[in-house]
């Protein structure tokens, strides 16, 4: 199993090592343009290996993507990350060129590859690749529910002072500040719903904190996060190679699901050997899809920016 991560700044690394660490993976690739980093970056990697205990080979390149071919599964990563104060949607001019691109080069060394994208505004740039490679739906995949519903569980855990192995609870929608959905009323503390044991107004609180999850953590640190989204990249690359059939909400593009058309926007979905092997349909309450709606329409508007 070969993957490649281009981009090799704090995300892609990140992701690099949770791969490795796992053991899964024959080889990955990281892939930079800038000179040196990559390499440096694999070396750092390979010389945890005896140390971390796993036999997977890291390598690094500038720019060559002759050394991806044959790659089962890329993470594209590339693009500037948000700086404080900075939108999501803000990014979409400079990334979008740089998307493109590198999609492109993956799929003329690696037909049959898996993509997932991590670029922001991410759900625009998830639709950004279906559009310029046509590839088919199940081999796109945007990663930030996943991400979104891991802050989303550590906001819960803390507010229940509870083990975080204890709560499950899921985001859909954007991944962005405003148009998240944390799924509230279906959170759950080893089945039983939170709302037993959280009042409204902290519940609430809850929500809001994991709507402004990567906001804080760029506010307090000065860039983007790193750590949670490189483990919940590597998580889903593991369903997906390992065939675990495993849930995660993600970025897809809907074809009439949600009552949603040509969009790409996080739904629960089933992730295996060929990616997305299920989009799974939950029912929403009347305001829970008033919220997909209101999601969907302002991605439709950072969408429209993609031609302007």
């Amino acid at each position: 199993m070969k993957i490649t991560v281009v981009g090799a700044g704090a995300v892609g690394a990140s992701c690099a090592e949770y791969i490795a660490i796992k053991d899964f993976a024959s080889e990955v690739v990281l892939l930079d343009i800038k000179e040196g980093f990559a390499e440096g970056k694999a070396m750092d990697l390979m010389q945890t290996a005896s140390l971390n205990g796993f036999d997977s080979k890291i390598t690094g390149t500038t720019g060559d993507y002759s050394k991806t071919a044959n790659s089962d599964i890329a993470v594209i990563t590339s693009g500037i990350p948000r700086k404080p104060g900075m939108t999501r949607e803000e990014l979409i001019g400079i990334n979008a060129d740089i998307v493109k691109t590198v999609a492109e080069s993956l799929l003329e060394h690696s037909p049959n590859v898996i993509l997932i994208v991590v670029s922001n505004p991410m759900d625009t740039m998830t639709y950004l690749v279906h559009k310029v490679t046509n590839l088919p739906k199940s081999r796109i995949i945007g990663m930030g529910g996943a991400l979104d519903s891991a802050r989303f569980k550590y906001r819960l855990a803390e507010a229940l002072e509870a083990p975080i192995s204890d709560v499950d609870g899921m985001v859909v929608g954007a991944h962005s500040d405003t148009g998240m959905i944390p799924l509230a009323k279906h959170a759950t503390r080893n089945s039983i719903k939170v709302s037993e044991f959280l009042s409204n107004d902290r519940l609430q609180q809850v929500v809001e904190d994991t709507k402004v999850g990567g906001a804080t953590l760029t506010k307090l640190l000065g860039t983007s996060a790193w750590y949670a989204p490189g483990a919940a990249v590597s998580a889903l690359v593991q369903a997906i190679a390992c065939d675990l059939k495993k849930m995660f909400p993600c970025s897809v593009m809907l074809d009439g699901e949600y009552g949603l058309e040509d969009i790409c926007l996080g739904v629960p979905v089933v992730l295996g050997k060929n990616g997305i092997e299920q989009i799974v349909n939950i029912e929403l309450d009347e305001s829970e899809n008033a919220k997909m709606q209101e999601s969907a329409a302002a991605v439709r508007n950072v969408n429209a920016l993609l031609d302007s």
